[in-house]
């Protein structure tokens, strides 16, 4: 089969490739490399007047015509690779924003996507309408709108810190969102985060656990006889989103009581090269907390045998038949719980090792990208016009 990937979030889709081709089929992944991240992509298109000076250039602009500059950009660099995006067995979009253009642009290049190929899906791994729609209805215990909620942004930044995701319930991304709707094949999830907000949707294809490729990904045998590290990535875009405030407040509680017995290690909005890698001298990673499965991230530091604090709510128990704490810890939004699941672990070091462990089988046994890949090509040629 000829795929076309479309967008990228957290390496998905350039992971998806990479099993797919060790299957026999061919893919392409075209994407801006998800922002700061610059993940490898194999055509790629940049988001440009997006932050500082130009970024302002661009809201007076768009203020004074109602023209965006960065969308006119994408689109005059998507009329120059065009002509590569055609004729493929299956293309699936990344979410409902692929090339991060207004709707207005964003509609008029998936017209030429939908134009130019039969069989079209789209991935839910990120903000789009319906898991937007279903945390901002509070459907969820807790979600990426709770700290949106609770006005963890202040009254000024507050809209403005979720506007990633709050974008997608104004009208023009209705509307885009009914018409992507109307021409694809189907919506696949990539974890319950997703999948929960799509039951009895009835487009929905079903949960396909995100790829990870743990042939590249070594496991890093975990040495307790010194200090225990903590590492805290945090992604200054969605640090409330994330959680990151709660899981630093936990933090000051554990460095207050065992300063002798832990190092914490913090990094900022690494890039994914250099992201992948700060953590291998970790035991424990700090990864959100508003969620209930894991995204690719945490499931990259599992396959490396870290002890992740993450999504691992009793619906993610439940479908993988898994006993609390011993796969990954589940990060509720409570730094006093989460510190007391620190403590646990610097007072029973034996446990990081077991969960070390556990953590890797449990990523080769359920998200290794060549068996994900054949469950994504089966629902594909399932659901796709011959």
């Amino acid at each position: 089969m000829k795929i076309l990937l479309l967008g990228e979030y957290s390496a998905l889709h350039y992971t998806l490739k990479e099993g797919l081709e060790a299957l026999g089929h061919t893919a392409l992944v075209v994407g801006n490399g998800d922002g700061f991240k610059n993940i490898k992509v194999d055509v790629k298109f940049k988001l440009r007047y997006t932050s500082g000076l130009a970024f302002t250039i661009r809201r007076v602009i768009n203020k004074l015509t109602k023209i965006d500059i960065t969308s006119r950009d994408i689109e005059r660099q998507f009329n120059s690779f065009k002509e590569q995006l055609t004729d493929y067995d299956v293309v699936q979009l990344i979410n409902e924003s692929p090339f991060k253009a207004y709707p207005k642009t964003e509609t008029k290049l998936l017209q030429f996507i939908f134009d130019r190929n039969k069989n079209v899906f789209l991935l839910s791994c990120g903000t789009d309408y319906v898991s937007v729609k279903y945390a901002a209805d509070k459907k969820f215990r807790y979600s990426i709108l709770t700290p949106y909620f609770e006005n963890k942004g202040g009254e000024k930044g507050n809209k403005k810190a979720f506007w990633h995701a709050l974008m997608y319930l104004t009208p023009p991304y209705y509307a885009m969102h009914k018409f992507i709707y109307r021409n694809i094949k189907g919506v696949i999830a990539s974890d319950l985060d997703y999948h929960i907000p799509l039951k009895n949707n009835s487009h929905y294809l079903g949960l396909i656990p995100n790829p990870i490729n743990t042939d590249k990904l070594k496991f890093i045998p975990l040495d307790i006889s010194g200090k225990i590290t903590i590492f805290h990535g945090i992604n200054n875009n969605n640090y409330y989103k994330k959680g990151n405030d709660i899981f630093e407040e936990a933090l000051k509680i554990v460095q207050e009581k065992y300063s002798g017995k832990i190092d914490i290690v913090t990094v900022r909005s690494l890039p994914y090269k250099d992201y992948i890698n700060a953590f291998n001298d970790a035991h424990i990673l700090l990864d959100q907390v508003y969620a209930y499965d894991q995204g690719i991230n945490a499931l990259e530091a599992m396959a490396k045998g870290k002890v992740v604090f993450t999504g691992a709510e009793k619906e993610w128990l439940e479908l993988y038949d898994l006993e609390e704490d011993t796969v990954a810890i589940n990060a509720l939004p409570d730094a006093k719980h989460i510190a007391e699941k620190l403590e646990w672990l610097i007072l029973n070091p034996e446990k990081i090792k077991e969960i070390s462990k556990n953590a890797r089988a449990f990523v080769e046994k359920e998200h290794h990208y060549i068996t994900i890949a054949e469950r994504y090509v089966n629902q594909w040629k399932l659901n796709s016009d011959t």
